[in-house]
């Protein structure tokens, strides 16, 4: 017979472990990786809003995509486009970078197995008398390494052509040159973090979820157990 247990501790360990799935991936997607060095605008080209002449903008890199301005010489005014740099995995830019793509679809891949199985654990909690909780902590454990190996090999690839012609002459390995570190390169850090946080919180939902408190509402014939 199928109980559903929910407990405060399981529920938060299923939720940071969707949070941490998305934001990895939402970070790996983005091409905010790197902010590029400031771009002067022409004098002739009008901000859509105010009708004066653009702000300097700074184009952003990411992995495998990238953002600019493209120009419309006919209004005399810029839009951003963004889409990938790369149409295959060989043409991203640096073989580090192509290692760093590796490591963390890896890691996603775990991340998101973990988070869709996260959601069944309130009716299964374990598998061939294996904890589910303990099985997914393991998991989120192994692709917490896998993104540190990815974001530790993404610096590495600094040096490369393209991120030169972003950065600047002075661009090289671990070092930015006139570039700062975007968003996504700060989101993909965070998430890190979260997922060996959710790694080492599963053993507290596994816990929750076992409790004598949750055995006895069980003999009781108790087939939906909430314990705040």
């Amino acid at each position: 017979m199928c109980h559903v247990i929910v407990t405060c501790r399981s529920m938060l360990w299923t939720l940071l472990s969707i949070v941490v799935a998305f934001a990895e991936l939402i970070a790996f997607m983005s091409a905010d990786w790197l902010i590029g060095k400031a771009k002067p605008s022409s004098s002739d080209e009008l901000d859509n809003r105010t009708g004066g002449p653009q702000e300097p903008y700074r184009p952003t890199l990411g992995i495998y995509g990238r953002c600019t301005r493209i120009s419309h010489m006919q209004f005399s005014r810029r839009d951003t486009l963004c889409g990938p740099y790369a149409e295959n995995f060989s043409e991203i830019a640096s073989g580090f970078w192509q290692a760093t793509a590796i490591f963390l679809a890896m890691g996603i891949m775990i991340l998101c197995t973990v988070a869709f199985v996260s959601v069944f654990t309130m009716c299964v909690q374990s598998i061939m008398k294996k904890s589910i909780f303990n099985v997914c902590g393991l998991l989120q454990g192994i692709a917490g390494l896998f993104l540190i190996l990815g974001l530790i090999l993404y610096p590495a690839g600094w040096g490369c052509q393209k991120a030169i012609s972003y950065c600047g002459p002075y661009a090289s390995a671990y070092k930015l040159g006139d570039c700062s570190l975007g968003w996504a390169f700060y989101t993909a850090i965070g998430g890190t973090v979260l997922t060996f946080i959710c790694a080492v919180f599963s053993a507290q939902a596994e816990i929750a979820t076992s409790s004598d408190k949750v055995q006895e509402e069980i003999e009781e014939g108790k087939n939906l157990i909430c314990l705040l």
